[in-house]
């Protein structure tokens, strides 16, 4: 029995074929992984810029418009109109807006107010129209699936239970005076 065996061992030892097969198996896993992790980094990219994007033209609109307040609504449909491949933009995007004081500054809260698709809707945290001259932030929050919410970067991006992550981008204008 051990002689059998042993031939056994001695010619699986000498026996090369299926090796590349064995390096394909062992490194196959991280190239994929990085292949997949590349398509998620550059949709997430592609979303912040489209959003960044968008907030830049809706607030070009507002600064330079005819006087009037904006709306939280005409305000959230020029950065969807603007923020082309968005998906469900006008569903997903919640806006925060607000006056700041020059001479005592006070940011907007850390933590970014956003949809979430398992609660039910809730007005907007604080949406102020500005006055002339007024310094005023904006926040804008997007929600979004990603595309392989199990891969590397999409279990990283998901923090709620609802598998969306989101993206925030905040900008600062003055109102031009009429």
């Amino acid at each position: 029995m051990t002689r059998v065996f042993k031939n056994f061992l001695r010619r699986f030892r000498q026996d090369d074929t299926g090796t590349a097969s064995l390096e394909f198996v062992l490194v196959a896993p991280f190239f994929i992984g990085i292949m997949i992790f590349s398509i998620e980094m550059g949709f997430v990219t592609m979303r912040a810029t489209l959003l960044e994007r968008g907030l830049d033209m809706a607030v070009r609109e507002v600064r330079l418009g005819t006087g009037t307040a904006p709306q939280h609504d005409d305000i959230k449909q020029i950065i969807c109109t603007n923020a082309i491949m968005i998906n469900d933009c006008e569903n997903n995007l919640r806006l925060e807006m607000r006056p700041a004081d020059i001479r005592n500054f006070n940011g907007l809260d850390a933590e970014a107010d956003c949809t979430d698709q398992a609660e039910p809707a809730k007005p907007v945290r604080e949406f102020v129209p500005g006055q002339q001259n007024a310094l005023m932030l904006l926040r804008a929050c997007l929600k979004f699936r990603p595309l392989f919410p199990a891969g590397m970067l999409g279990s990283r991006l998901v923090p709620d239970g609802d598998s969306q992550a989101s993206l925030v981008a905040t900008t600062a204008f003055v109102q031009e005076p009429i």
